[in-house]
């Protein structure tokens, strides 16, 4: 039996790729049943209705990620 989820688009922050079918890797806020807005990276369809599998980051995470990607050379 699936389990049902709610969800909230809160911001679209970024389209970071698109497939040859439309679908687009977006950085976006989400609230997730009805909880605090995490940032949550994943593939969704041209239309907005699907979603593929993604990570999602509380504000904590999130900040540890842009940390390590600052330390890159080059980046």
């Amino acid at each position: 039996m699936a389990v049902e989820f709610k969800y909230e688009v809160i911001e679209r922050i970024a389209v970071l790729s698109e497939s040859s079918k439309g679908w687009t890797k977006e950085l976006r806020l989400i609230s997730w049943n009805e909880k605090d807005p995490k940032y949550d990276v994943r593939e969704w369809s041209p239309d907005g209705s699907k979603m593929g599998k993604g990570i999602t980051l509380s504000v904590e995470e999130a900040s540890q990620l842009k940390k390590a990607f600052d330390s890159i050379e080059g980046l």
